[in-house]
């Protein structure tokens, strides 16, 4: 088969996927609903069955969408910038920041909202904390910005026990399930999907240069490419991603790490078509692993961070064996 038509089928398989994904966690639940009760909801026709996919879960499955996306996003960017598949969304500590800052709204009793105001704002404080740390004499070390966002992110987690161990009983709970990431309370998902569409908007454009720099900063400058440039801009916009994502859903591990290099296995290392592959695969792995958490042990849910990690984890173990150790 022609490499332009795998590619292309591929991609259509991806969207198909993508319809599929979000049409049954339309229809999936304690209370099933037919795809033609959904179509009509969708229309404008009220009723109780409109009221459920409306209000309750359209919103659910497309912030899911979004935030899986997300992720998937950043974890490409930064697996191509460090130039190693292990590479995170998390890894600049990220996560940490915006769960101090969630879990701190909860602890004073703000609403839903302002959780997620918090967390991004935590979130941003940590990613300018961790690039003023990492700043050297005149410029940034790659190799002292992560291991500052290591540090920072252990900061962080002692900051999150401490938050914990002081929290009254009956806040724990959905402290728990927002650090384990949880989508049951998305209520508004267009500031997710705005976020998902600028960031693949932004990266794109970067992603000829991103495949330069694939093969080594050397080469990558001998053929034009700023480096320390492409750098920072793709650090700051994979960190801005994760953000809005951690902010909307909590942690959600694994799905920014299995996604892209599963994309990659099927696409190749070309940026151009791995990046919108990513968002595609990121989303339907979380729409998929969010109506499993809903539904599996109905009507108790289970937070959608479990479920992609024990998903991703056998699944990456996987790809790992089969490559040889080599992923």
């Amino acid at each position: 088969m022609p490499e332009h038509r795998h590619v292309t089928l591929t991609l259509l398989l991806l969207l198909s996927l993508a319809a599929g994904s979000l049409a049954m966690a339309l229809t999936v639940g304690s209370l099933p609903v037919a795809l033609s009760d959904v179509w009509a909801a969708l229309l404008g026709k009220q009723g109780a069955a409109a009221d459920i996919i409306m209000q309750l879960r359209l919103p659910r499955a497309l912030g899911a969408f979004a935030c899986g996306g997300l992720l998937a996003l950043a974890g490409a960017l930064m697996q191509v910038l460090l130039r190693n598949p292990l590479g995170d969304p998390y890894v600049l500590g990220i996560s940490g920041g915006a769960a101090v800052g969630a879990l701190c709204a909860m602890l004073v009793g703000l609403a839903a909202v302002w959780v997620n105001l918090a967390a991004f704002v935590g979130a941003f404080l940590v990613l300018l904390l961790v690039f003023g740390l990492a700043h050297g004499e005149g410029s940034w070390v790659q190799s002292r910005l992560l291991l500052t966002g290591v540090i920072v992110s252990a900061g962080c987690g002692a900051a999150v026990s401490l938050i914990l161990s002081i929290a009254p009983q009956q806040s724990l709970h959905g402290m728990l399930f927002w650090i384990m990431g949880d989508v049951a309370y998305i209520s508004q998902p267009l500031p997710a999907l705005f976020l998902l569409g600028v960031g693949l908007l932004f990266s794109l454009p970067l992603a000829r240069d991103l495949n330069v720099l694939s093969r080594g900063e050397i080469q990558a400058a001998a053929l034009g490419v700023s480096v320390t440039r492409l750098r920072w801009l793709t650090y700051f916009l994979a960190a801005m991603l994760t953000a809005g994502a951690v902010a909307t859903a909590g942690s959600i591990g694994f799905v920014g790490l299995v996604v892209p290099h599963l994309m990659r296995l099927f696409l190749g290392n070309d940026q151009r078509l791995l990046l919108p592959a990513s968002v595609l695969g990121g989303g339907i792995l979380l729409v998929l692993a969010d109506t499993l958490a809903r539904t599996v042990i109905a009507p108790q849910q289970l937070p959608v961070g479990v479920l992609t990690a024990l998903i991703g984890a056998p699944l990456f173990l996987y790809l790992l064996t089969r490559q040889g150790g080599r992923p």
